[in-house]
């Protein structure tokens, strides 16, 4: 490589400054290799060429980069057989340009060609100009005891204007040693990856040791983000522990104890799991996926739990980093920051490598940190092994736990429990619905949804004001009919005064007609209880039809179950029902609901319905019950598992009975 740091020529001084100045990566380097060529060597169009090949093929040239790039109006010329790729990139003389790049490639040797002739050099140049093309070489891995070896990453290809032979001599040697700048660049790449594996060896040593001096795995993690925390200047640092495929928070910085149901510790865990999800790192805001500072997979990362938990703050930057050990990750730390300039790529990479070395150190301390339960589980087996021998220690005393366990579950007798699917409904339930196509005027205040009232409670009200008016007209008539029959009495025309008492109770009818819809405008609870659903308050003014519904009020009084029993098991549940109906007892179960397991509650067996319904691709038979004393917080709707008490059977008839109707099914 020629060097031409020397060359007091100020335009070459720039030149040289540039191609010498770091890159944030090998894209953004050769794009500036690429327009600095293009640049000095006067090309009309420079392109530059990657290898597109598989295993024994060909390479086949593939344009990455085009100077300059070309503009939406570019026309770009239709020749026959022109690849679509380099069309699409706005390539001229596409053909040309891949012989001579797919040439480079082969033969590793600088060329150029002329767009006229089939031979390389020429005198005179052509009418149409030539196409140059410059190999960039790489260092390429050696085998051991040899030498380093190169290979050609890419070529650059450069389609000047028509010149002499010597013109394109000098112009070929200036792209090539141009070209040469890019071992300065490998050079810089290979220190600053050299500088991060210290500098990340260098960290982690400072957590481990920090880590090496706290008594457990709490004080560990506690020690790691304090110390992450103070040496990066950081608003808050967390780290998060794989438990069940789900990351639970052990350590915030600068917090010795907090509470997991805390909001802002949810959404930190939601976070966490966002990283352990995706098993990479992640940024918010996210970089750009090209360009200076740019990362294509920190780009197209899932960020919704991260912008959820940075919401509150619009200058808050994260940082999810996962703690892997080979291809598992143990954990996720996550960093915050509220300062001004976002967080650089090569800081994260840095903490990536420290992490990959901490992560053993970490996982070693929580397996020294172990429950009693586990280390008692050691001492068990230490323990048998005096019993039944050294030599499969756990396999003997599974064995004899085994021919204990089957004896227990032959001997002991138990009552057998049906479960079964089972929701809560009220007994008595109404809906409310428009008595007419009308528009809602009004809602009284406080109605809607969980609010309790009495029987004839107004709870809407409907616009009467067109049946007002029709009222004030029928009364109108109605008046004008009587006074006409009126005056026909005093006439003595009969005939008058029949025809006018007609009048007169059409209009008293239709008087009568408005007056009812005018009293049902007034929308009244039909009986006492609780609003269990109707939130219309968005349709005030909106005009409702003839039958919408409105508001279902239902008494909380008197709540039954009904329990969904499969086939397979109503037949013992209709024999406890019976015998208990026979002893003069009644049959007796306990729910347990969703919303609060912990607490079950009794009831009593009204009734089986006798006729069985398809739910979920089998057969059920419903069945209704009365709870006794129901608690304040049941609510209709409520879904929990019903157990039904039937007869007393071993524990080995109750785990085999499912087992033996199928295999009887199967042998019938």
């Amino acid at each position: 490589m020629i060097d031409l740091s020397n060359v007091r020529a100020p335009g070459w001084q720039q030149v040289v400054a540039e191609l010498n100045s770091a890159a944030p990566d090998d894209r953004a380097f050769l794009e500036r290799l690429l327009r600095i060529v293009s640049q000095v060597t006067a090309a009309r169009q420079g392109a530059l060429f990657m290898p597109d090949r598989a295993d024994g093929e060909e390479i086949e040239p593939r344009v990455e980069l085009v100077w300059p790039a070309p503009g939406a109006a570019t026309v770009l010329p239709d020749e026959p057989g022109a690849p679509k790729a380099d069309k699409a990139k706005g390539v001229e003389f596409p053909q040309e340009t891949h012989a001579a790049a797919r040439a480079a490639f082969s033969s590793g040797q600088a060329r150029a060609y002329s767009l006229d002739k089939q031979e390389m050099y020429y005198d005179g140049g052509g009418s149409q100009g030539c196409v140059l093309a410059v190999p960039i070489r790489a260092p390429a891995p050696a085998a051991p005891g040899k030498g380093a070896a190169e290979q050609v990453v890419s070529v650059v290809t450069l389609l000047i204007e028509p010149r002499g032979k010597d013109a394109i001599r000098s112009t070929l040697a200036m792209a090539e040693v141009l070209c040469g700048y890019v071992h300065g660049h490998a050079a810089r790449q290979a220190l600053r990856r050299t500088q991060t594996a210290s500098f990340a060896l260098d960290l982690a040593t400072k957590l481990i040791a920090s880590i090496n001096t706290a008594p457990n795995f709490k004080g560990a993690c506690l020690q790691l983000v304090n110390e992450l925390s103070k040496q990066f200047a950081l608003d808050r640092v967390a780290l998060g522990w794989v438990k069940r495929d789900a990351v639970r928070a052990r350590a915030i910085s600068d917090t010795e104890h907090f509470d997991r149901r805390m909001a802002m510790v949810g959404k930190i865990e939601a976070a966490m799991d966002e990283c352990l999800d995706q098993e990479q790192p992640i940024v918010y805001p996210q970089p750009a996926a090209d360009g200076p500072g740019g990362d294509v997979l920190l780009a197209q990362s899932i960020v919704h739990a991260h912008r959820e938990l940075a919401s509150g703050n619009a200058r808050l930057k994260l940082c999810s980093l996962p703690l892997r050990i080979d291809d598992d990750v143990v954990g996720v730390v996550l960093l915050e920051t509220a300062s001004d300039a976002p967080i650089d790529l090569n800081t994260i990479e840095l903490l990536q490598a420290a992490m990959d070395l901490v992560a053993p150190v970490l996982r070693l301390r929580r397996s020294d940190d172990r429950w009693l339960a586990v280390r008692a589980w050691d001492s068990t087996v230490h323990a048998a092994a005096w019993a039944v021998g050294p030599k499969h220690t756990v396999w003997k005393v599974a064995g004899i736990a085994l021919l204990a366990g089957l004896i227990f579950v032959t001997v002991y007798h138990k009552t057998y429990r049906v479960g079964a699917e089972a929701h809560l409904e009220p007994r008595v339930r109404r809906i409310v619905s428009a008595p007419f196509d009308a528009r809602l005027k009004s809602l009284v205040p406080g109605i809607e949804p969980g609010v309790r009232v009495t029987a004839g409670q107004l709870l809407a009200q409907f616009d009467d004001t067109e049946y007002r008016l029709s009222l004030a007209s029928a009364d109108a008539k109605l008046q004008q009919a009587e006074k006409s029959a009126a005056a026909a009495r005093l006439e003595r025309d009969l005939t008058k005064v029949a025809a006018f008492e007609a009048q007169a109770k059409a209009a008293r009818a239709e008087a009568d007609a408005y007056r009812d819809r005018i009293e049902r405008c007034r929308v009244v609870a039909p009986i006492d209880g609780e609003i269990i659903a109707g939130d219309i308050k968005e349709r005030v003014g909106a005009t409702l039809k003839l039958g919408d519904p409105m508001f279902q009020i239902a008494s909380m009084d008197d709540i039954v179950l009904v329990a969904k029993v499969d086939e397979r098991d109503v037949a013992l549940v209709r024999r406890a029902f019976e015998d208990a109906r026979e002893q003069g007892r009644p049959a007796r179960g306990a729910i347990a609901t969703k919303s609060n397991p912990s607490e079950p509650i009794d009831f009593t067996v009204e009734r089986i319905v006798p006729l069985a319904q398809a739910a979920e691709g089998k057969n059920v038979y419903e069945v209704r019950a009365v709870l006794d004393g129901a608690p304040g917080w049941f609510r209709p709707g409520m879904e929990g598992i019903a157990k039904f008490d039937t007869q007393r059977h071993s524990l080995l008839w109750i785990g085999s009975r499912r087992i033996i109707d199928t295999v009887r099914m199967w042998w019938w």
